[in-house]
Order: C-alpha cells, then sequence, then structure tokens
C-alpha cells in the first residue's frame, strides 16, 4: 500500500503534510511512501532527506496516480479531477465553510477524511490538528503585532528612564488566544483577555493575564466539544459595547474567535478601532473567516486613523518548519488509527463506524458524502 505526499498548491501554502522523520514508522508498518519533489522544501525538508528517511520522490503525476492513501494539508476541490475510486484522502476540507468542495471529492469515487471535524476528546489528542495549528497562530500574532508595534513589550528600567510596558487585549481563549497570552507574556507586555466561556476564566488567569469580566449572559456559550457557540447580533452588540473601553486602552488587540462553517463575529469595529491611540496595532486570526474586525482585509496591511490592522489568512504557513512537524504527527496518528492492527483488511479500508474518531471524520465514501451535517449544508444549499 502506498502513502502519497503531493506538493501543497493552496496559494500561500507552505507546509507539507508529512516530515522525513515521520516516514520510518509508516515504513515499519508495511507502507510504501513517495513524495512530489520539492514537496518540503518550503518548509526547509529537502527530497534528499526525504529518500534517506525511505521514501521515494515522484512527480506530481506520478503520485497521485500511484498513492492509495494521498496525505495533505488542504484537500484542494480543483484537484478532484485527479483522483481515482476507492482512493483514500486525508486533509483539511473545510466540510462546514466549502460543502460543494467535499461533494466533488465524493463525485471522484474517492474516500475522504477531515482532519479539521476530528472530536475533541481525550483519544484524538494527538491527532487534533486544529489545536497543534492554532497553538502556532497564537504564537505568531504576537510576534507580528510585536514586530508592527512602534514599542517594545517588556517594562525595561534604563538610564533613559522607565520604559513602560505594552497593554495587550486577547479576544478569545481557546487554543491560539490561551497561546498568545503566554507569548505576550514572555515578552513582558501586560496581558488582559476576554472570553464569552466563563469556564476557561482560571485559564486566562493561570498564565499571568486579567481576566476582563464582562457582565453578560454566557450559560450558552460553550458547545460540547469545549468550543464557543456562535451567539445572536444582540449579544455582539451590548459584547462591542463593554469591550470599547477595554480595546481603546490596549496597544496590542489580538482577536481569535472563530465558528466553524460560519462566518466570523464581529468584535471591533471601525468606531472601536478609532478610539484606539495612533500605532496600536491589531491582528485578527479570524481573517480567513472575515474577520472579527470591521476593517480586516485577508492578507492585507490596513491603516486605519494611525492603527496598523493585520489580518493573517494563514499564520501556520509563515511557521512552516515546526508547523508541519506537528502537523505530520497528528496525521500520521490518525493514518495508524485508521489502519488500525490489520492495517484495515490491507488497505480494503473496512472502517469501523462505531468508533466516534473514525465516522465523525469520514467525509465522503463509495461516490458519496456521508457525512451528516455536510449532507444538511449541502441540502440547505439546494433548496436555497
Amino acid at each position: 500500500m502506498k502513502v502519497g505526499v503531493p506538493r501543497e498548491s493552496w496559494p500561500g501554502e507552505n507546509r507539507v503534510a508529512l516530515i522525513p522523520s515521520a516516514i520510518p514508522g509508516l515504513t515499519k508498518a508495511g507502507l510504501d511512501v513517495v513524495v512530489e519533489r520539492d514537496a518540503g522544501a518550503r518548509a526547509g525538508f529537502t527530497s534528499a532527506a526525504f529518500e534517506r528517511a525511505g521514501a521515494s520522490i515522484a512527480g506530481r503525476d506520478e503520485v497521485f496516480a500511484a498513492a492509495d492513501i494521498l496525505l495533505q494539508v488542504r484537500s484542494v476541490p480543483a484537484e478532484a479531477g485527479r483522483l481515482r475510486r476507492g482512493q483514500v484522502v486525508i486533509g483539511f476540507a473545510d466540510p462546514l465553510g466549502s460543502p460543494d468542495a467535499v461533494e466533488a471529492i465524493g463525485r471522484a469515487g474517492a474516500m475522504a477524511f477531515s482532519m479539521e471535524l476530528m472530536p475533541r476528546i481525550t483519544r484524538a489528542q494527538s491527532m487534533d490538528a486544529l489545536s497543534s495549528m492554532a497553538t502556532i497562530s497564537g504564537y505568531k500574532a504576537v510576534i507580528m503585532a510585536a514586530d508592527h508595534l512602534p514599542r517594545m513589550f517588556p517594562m525595561l528600567m534604563t538610564a533613559a528612564g522607565t520604559i513602560t510596558a505594552a497593554k495587550v487585549f486577547v479576544v478569545g481563549a481557546g487554543v491560539a488566544g490561551l497561546q498568545a497570552i503566554a507569548q505576550a507574556k514572555r515578552l513582558g507586555a501586560k496581558v488582559e483577555a476576554y472570553d464569552i466561556r466563563p469556564a476557561v476564566k482560571e485559564e486566562i488567569q493561570s498564565l499571568g493575564a486579567r481576566f476582563v469580566e464582562i457582565p453578560l449572559e454566557t450559560t450558552d456559550a460553550q458547545d460540547k466539544g469545549g468550543y464557543a457557540k456562535a451567539q445572536d447580533e444582540s449579544f455582539y452588540r451590548r459584547q462591542r459595547e463593554m469591550m470599547l473601553k477595554v480595546v481603546a486602552g490596549s496597544d496590542v488587540v489580538i482577536t481569535t474567535a472563530v465558528v466553524p462553517g460560519k462566518k466570523a463575529p464581529t468584535l471591533v469595529t471601525r468606531e472601536m478601532v478609532e478610539g484606539m491611540a495612533p500605532g496600536s496595532v491589531l491582528v485578527d486570526l479570524a481573517a480567513e473567516r472575515g474577520g472579527n474586525c470591521e476593517l480586516t482585509r485577508a492578507d492585507q496591511v490596513i491603516v486605519h486613523n494611525g492603527v496598523t490592522i493585520l489580518g493573517p489568512s494563514n499564520p501556520p504557513a509563515l511557521v512552516p518548519y515546526h508547523a508541519s512537524q506537528m502537523y505530520s504527527k497528528n496525521i500520521t496518528t490518525f493514518l495508524t488509527h485508521l489502519l488500525g492492527k490489520d492495517g484495515a483488511k490491507k488497505a480494503g479500508l473496512e472502517l469501523d463506524l462505531s468508533d466516534e474518531i473514525t465516522r465523525d471524520t469520514l467525509l465522503t465514501r463509495d461516490g458519496e458524502v456521508v457525512h451528516t451535517r455536510v449532507k444538511q449544508l449541502l441540502a440547505a444549499g439546494a433548496r436555497a
């Protein structure tokens, strides 16, 4: 059975789905690995390194033709025509945001699995690629902010006088937000943070940040997977009104609120940006979903009223070496889970759909979309 690793074709994608050090474990399990030439070059992994680890190097057409299982960072719908019936594709597929793309993979007859639908259970922690990439996003957001801020983060006592610490406000305390808090504290900033989920208050405080209390009804703010749930517009309006003073007093604001498959909620308005001091920086980690800031434009640097707004749509791709290392661990652990002890009947992939991990991540099979939520989105789109 062959595992294929093509070079990523998504614009700006620098990661690779598999790194050389992961290959010996796959070959020991009886898998052959074929990697597209220069697939890992943008992440710092040479074709020679893949060969030394036991992979064979081939052109793109050969990788797609030879592989029984394709490992990708992003499953690109434009490449569905390259897939064949029975082929397995594993990667980020944006199934809740782009259900039509999933349907295209299904029509090709391929069996697709979505890394972003991994259930948040203990058994799946080592396969949780969303959390891995969010860790990198939170780190990178702070580095980007520090690079654009015309002042330093730490408080310093110098012969030229005392330099006061920068004030950083992090909105959203999921994995990305908590990592941003930790990184900003490491750089010496004074950090405040807010999340609609009251349960994360202790996590914020444990990292040395102050939890911003906003008196809103939040009993239904978290889903069973631990993610923040979407709220109605009246909730977000009241939230913005109460956040106005905190945002205005911050040198850096980092927003991280994303609801899977939906447009990101607007948390920072034009008015709020105009209340910030000139030279302040806002980093919007929800840019790919439309942004948490009204003025955000994906992958653009916007300067409004002296405030710099950054909207990186794919922060992990800006740290491709370690992002690839973490993702490779996630995806190979998931592949090992799918194959199981019997190699999924030696690549016939006779799946155990009673297993929550397998069932929740399976998108397409036998030419059809089989994931319930994706089917519902497709049906709703057809009715519209």
